[in-house]
């Protein structure tokens, strides 16, 4: 294969880029969780406080990534995926200079929307670069990368926090984004769009915004009414905004895509029912890992790796078969290893043999290297080339706002069973109804996500 992709940049060289970026920004979100209990005792946070730390991040990059994925595609991909890395490598470092929980939620916000500018550019740069026939294949090492650094954060998190403090989480994020600028500047020459000389939508983006803000906000405050109020605004606002794109003569999310491709569309949506039945499963077994059967918190994240690792392991397979088999049904078998997964974890107790949840968190992490790298290939094969930066932000946005949904989920029966308290012994049935009542619903909401990935019908 011809490794020249012109302009004297190589094929490796956006692959290199694009895969630390990928690296940084799910190491950064799973290494700062495992250090929020000694963040919170430091800067004296409340339990709320301390869940911003962490919904600040997502939600900023959920919020900000479909508009600066369709920025990318006018302006430049290489200009918005550099802007990210230098936004999220500074507010990195105020991160780690934060003196009150205010400022280091305000900076967790700025990086979520560096993360929100490389991570939407960071795919669509791949997939202008390689050809079809290649696509998986990176689409695959991508994602895990993206795993890897899921698998990572935790340990290498716990030790930071341990040995250097909570601070030096971030001061290490900012360093290795600094070798992504000095890599982009060194060798990332030229540049490339797919929708140049076309007009940016500000008021569909404000909408938007508003709508996504108002949503997952309002989600984060339940079972308070004033969480159902802004809900509903979300709710009418998203609509607004869908009738708003539909008319507009240059939007910021083409609703054609969706109206022209079901492969598109169904492609998302399972994408979206993935990572609302699955984000929150780290957390609840981390919990259960560490009230229930005793581990500290690094014997705990040592066990957790089992998921994302194998995620790590068989991503660049999964891709690589995608390139010649039909995606949906790789994809579709991996919804349903990860739905017999989760209804496994229904049954979980004090009882259960540990070898059980670490071939079950196994067998999960096969099902969703099997579901993600094959699902990425059909968004991104189903988009012309002119979306890119658009198609591969909208994956992104269903990706994060799954997250976000997936831990509401899970806060929520924690309101509804434990309400606002400590988990202390006497909490602990409590606390098992919550997690049993949590993985009915994943279960139920995977099995549907297994005919959404089925009805998107052939990519190629």
């Amino acid at each position: 294969m011809d490794d020249s992709v012109g302009n004297g940049t190589s094929k490796k060289v956006v692959l290199l880029i694009t895969t630390t970026a990928s690296f940084i920004f799910p190491f950064t979100l799973s290494a700062v969780n495992i250090a929020l209990p000694r963040i919170g005792k430091e800067l004296s946070l409340d339990a709320v406080m301390l869940g911003w730390i962490a919904t600040a991040y997502l939600l900023s990059s959920a919020t900000f990534i479909v508009p600066f994925g369709r920025i990318a595609d006018i302006y430049g991909r290489k200009k918005i995926f550099s802007s990210g890395i230098v936004t999220f490598t500074l507010s990195s470092l105020f991160c780690g200079m934060a003196s009150s929980g205010t400022m280091l939620i305000s900076c967790r916000a700025f990086q979520g929307i560096g993360g929100a500018m490389f991570g939407g550019a960071a795919v669509a740069l791949l997939t202008t670069v390689f050809s079809a026939n290649e696509r998986g294949k990176v689409l695959g090492i991508n994602v895990a990368v993206t795993y890897t650094g899921l698998s990572v954060g935790p340990v290498l998190g716990g030790i930071l926090t341990q040995h250097l403090g909570w601070r030096s989480i971030f001061f290490l994020s900012a360093l290795l984004g600094l070798v992504v600028i000095g890599i982009v500047l060194w060798k990332l020459k030229g540049e490339w769009t797919g929708a140049k000389g076309e007009r940016f939508d500000f008021a569909g983006s404000a909408i938007y915004i508003f709508g996504l803000v108002a949503l997952v906000y309002g989600f984060t405050l339940l079972p308070a009414m004033s969480g159902v109020w802004l809900i509903v605004g979300g709710i009418i606002g998203l609509s607004a905004f869908i009738r708003w794109e539909m008319r507009t003569r240059s939007p910021v999310l083409d609703m054609s895509l969706f109206r022209n491709s079901k492969a598109f569309t169904f492609s998302n949506l399972a994408a979206l029912i993935n990572y609302s039945a699955t984000w929150a499963v780290s957390l609840l077994i981390s919990l259960y890992l560490q009230y229930l059967k005793g581990f500290n918190p690094q014997g705990a994240g040592l066990i957790l790796i089992a998921m994302p690792a194998m995620q790590a392991i068989f991503s660049p397979l999964a891709g690589r078969l995608s390139d010649r088999i039909e995606p949906r049904l790789i994809a579709s078998t991996g919804m349903v290893l990860t739905t017999i997964g989760l209804t496994i974890f229904i049954f979980l107790n004090e009882q259960t043999p540990l070898q059980l949840v670490i071939g079950n968190l196994m067998l999960m992490g096969l099902g969703f290297a099997l579901f993600s790298s094959p699902n990425t290939n059909a968004v991104m094969g189903s988009a012309p080339k002119t979306a890119y930066g658009v198609a591969s932000a909208t994956l992104a946005t269903m990706r994060q706002v799954g997250m976000v949904f997936s831990m509401g989920v899970a806060m929520l029966m924690f309101a509804l069973y434990i309400g606002r308290v400590q988990i202390t012994p006497e909490y602990y049935p409590l606390f098992q109804a919550s997690t049993k009542t949590s993985f009915i619903i994943f279960a139920v909401l995977c099995f549907g996500g297994i005919f959404a990935s089925l009805a998107r019908g052939k990519v190629r």
